[in-house]
């Protein structure tokens, strides 16, 4: 079977999706729609982990995800601003800032760890979810997701879209609603989802 690009990621409760998606929509209004956010086919996220897998292993990783979910819980969640990046083409993207709490770093670590053995990071346009040509900044970033993106540099976020949100990010608390491996799709987006575990409140 085929080497696809993945995402791990924790999805967030109904009302904090809504909360994304109506800051996407505002984003929606005034720059390009490559990134429209909704609850089906490109939906908010925190990643906890990406890069390229055997389509073959998305069973077992499953079962190892399950595993971790059982020993570890992201705990509340909370936006602790918004954060307005440029990326390596110049543009902005703009992204709710996540409190990196003891909980969720802890998530991350154990997930990169333990999916080190599946993972690979040699990843090639055909391996990303959709027919859209690919974007070299969404290959970068996971190509480079190891070195720049996880242990001491894992810095948890949703992304919002492309543009910089005018409006200060609101003091939100939510918790993560289920841990998910997903389909990577241009922009790093979450297009579909291949195994979804259910989180306790």
């Amino acid at each position: 079977m085929a080497k696809i690009a993945v995402d791990v990621v924790l999805l967030p409760s109904e009302t904090m999706m809504d909360n994304v998606i109506a800051a996407n929509k505002e984003l929606l209004k005034r720059f390009d729609e490559r990134i429209v956010l909704d609850k089906e086919s490109c939906l908010p996220h925190i990643s906890l982990a990406m890069g390229c897998i055997d389509e073959k292993d998305a069973a077992d990783i499953g079962e190892v995800l399950a595993a971790i979910a059982e020993q570890y819980t992201p705990g509340e969640l909370r936006v602790i601003g918004l954060n307005i990046a440029t990326n390596s083409s110049g543009e902005k993207v703009s992204a709710f800032v996540i409190e990196r709490t003891k909980p969720i770093q802890s998530l991350h670590e154990e997930i990169m760890q333990r999916l080190a053995p599946y993972f690979s990071y040699d990843v090639t346009a055909d391996m990303v979810f959709g027919l859209a040509e690919v974007g070299p900044t969404s290959l970068m970033w996971i190509k480079n997701y190891p070195e720049k993106s996880s242990f001491a540099h894992f810095l948890p976020h949703i992304t919002i879209g492309y543009g910089q949100l005018e409006n200060a990010a609101p003091a939100m608390k939510f918790t993560a609603s289920r841990l998910a491996l997903c389909r990577l799709g241009n922009h790093c987006t979450c297009r579909k989802i291949l195994v979804s575990i259910e989180l306790e409140a």
